[in-house]
């Protein structure tokens, strides 16, 4: 028995692996091959942000289906049909010819994505201890974050040497093997729920966000009428009003926001929310700046950029004993300092600045990003009940992407901005410092929801306490009625 709890420890974490491996290689191989593929389309290097921010979007609307699924069809199940609709996706993103169809063949991607990876999440919430969950954590994400270390050099050298359809093609044998040993080792864990789908809240929050994202999407670029523009926002925030008035008024809503009275959810959710959006504008600036601003291949852009993953990888491993000595409290404090600093001192790099101290400074960026992700991903569920595992995965996955395309709107946002001022029709390498120091002071504003929390948040979590006493620690959190 205690055998067979080790390897479930260890098998569980990598098999959810391969499907991030999945997405993870995916996302980063587009971000470096966008100039590439917009060459190919004829289209405007900047206006392919859509392609990023489609998929993200698409994840954000159809995450909150995720946990009701899992627990009404069985996560194996669930799990396995999205990881056949991503491989699908991924072939017709090889097969487009122009910028719409590259943006609808991403939103197929998207819906697979929005229930692989919060279901996936969900198998190893439910199936490891707590007092393991940071040990966990690490062995799902090491093996996760290849992905995006490979992602960059092997999508820059397909983009240089190649055609950029086969980046796509990729996934077919990665989604292959990812699916059997789902289907093979995973068991199809259900949690009974008595309360049928929220469907009108569903319909109303994805419509909400959906409207919201374009709104904000299109602000200031010219694509769209101001007129169109502010309309969508208008819509948006109503719609996302009316589902706050919802909840207050349905016993099980689709997204449960009584979650937020659990200081330690609240602020890994709302901190990091905020953290993300200056964090998700990095993989789509950089590639841009180093090829666009700087003249380099997507090969060497690549090759450079695989640094901030590699930095990640060396931190996963560390990631627990740091938490374990200095609680998340202190880690999340300091850490937002010095994540911030890094994300400025990008602005700085020139085209005559070091190609070794770029990926110096990328590496070591990457380390402290990664420690920053390990402990907003592990405190959200410090203090879950199991009942509400699911609710609470659904919520996060949400916040979570919806701050990526935040991110990434922010950033052509302020790239479009700067070369609006600027006069010119095409942009340098000094386009690119604004929207680096932007994104950092946002970053950095998400100390002030990380500062409140308790000096002992998270210990459950991150081994300071005993298990016996975390079992008693949680028992002591108010829980919410359902």
């Amino acid at each position: 028995m205690a055998g067979a709890a080790v390897s479930q420890r260890f098998l569980i974490p990598l098999i959810v692996a391969c499907a991030l491996f999945m997405e993870n290689l995916d996302s980063t191989v587009v971000s470096t091959s966008l100039p590439a593929i917009a060459q190919s389309f004829g289209e405007n290097p900047l206006r392919l942000n859509l392609a990023i921010t489609s998929y993200l979007l698409a994840l954000g609307i159809f995450i909150p289906l995720s946990g009701w699924m899992a627990d009404r069809f069985g996560a194996r199940k669930v799990f396995c049909s999205a990881i056949v609709v991503f491989t699908l996706g991924s072939i017709a993103c090889s097969a487009v010819s122009n910028l719409p169809e590259f943006v609808l063949a991403r939103i197929l991607q998207g819906v697979g994505g929005a229930m692989m990876v919060p279901v996936g999440r969900l198998v190893i919430l439910r199936t490891i201890p707590k007092h393991d969950l940071v040990n966990a954590m690490a062995w799902l994400t090491v093996p996760a974050l290849i992905g995006p270390m490979l992602g960059p050099p092997l999508g820059g050298f397909i983009s240089t040497y190649g055609s950029w359809r086969w980046i796509f093609l990729i996934n077919i044998p990665i989604g292959i093997l990812g699916l059997a040993l789902a289907y093979k080792y995973i068991d199809n864990i259900k949690e009974e729920r008595r309360e049928h789908f929220d469907s009108f809240g569903f319909v109303i929050v994805s419509l909400g966000v959906a409207a919201t994202m374009f709104g904000f999407e299109n602000a200031g670029r010219g694509i769209l009428p101001n007129s169109v523009v502010i309309a969508l926002l208008v819509i948006g925030v109503a719609l996302l009003g009316l589902y706050y008035r919802h909840t207050r008024i349905n016993p099980a809503p689709i997204i449960d926001l009584t979650l937020f009275r659990i200081p330690t959810f609240r602020s890994s959710i709302v901190g990091g929310f905020i953290f993300r959006m200056g964090l998700g504008a990095l993989p789509f600036l950089t590639p841009l700046m180093l090829q666009l601003g700087f003249g380099l291949t997507p090969f060497a852009s690549g090759m450079i950029t695989f640094a901030g993953a590699a930095g990640a990888i060396t931190m996963k491993i560390a990631a627990a004993p740091i938490i374990r000595r200095f609680g998340y409290r202190n880690i999340l404090i300091a850490n937002t300092f010095i994540c911030a600093a890094f994300m400025a001192s990008y602005g700085f790099f020139t085209p005559s600045t070091s190609h070794l101290f770029i990926i110096l400074t990328l590496l070591v960026g990457g380390f402290f990003r990664s420690l920053q992700f390990t402990s907003l991903n592990t405190i959200a569920y410090a203090d879950i009940d199991n009942p509400r595992m699911s609710r609470a995965t659904t919520l996060s996955s949400v916040a979570q992407q919806l701050s990526l395309s935040f991110g990434v709107g922010i950033g052509a946002l302020v790239l479009h901005v700067t070369l609006s001022l600027s006069g010119r029709e095409t942009l340098i390498a000094s386009d690119f410092s604004p929207a680096y120091f932007f994104i950092a002071c946002i970053s950095f504003l998400s100390l002030f929801f990380f500062i409140p929390l308790a000096s002992d948040a998270g210990d459950a979590v991150s081994g300071r306490i005993r298990p016996a006493d975390a079992l008693k620690k949680t028992a002591d959190v108010p829980q919410v009625a359902d």
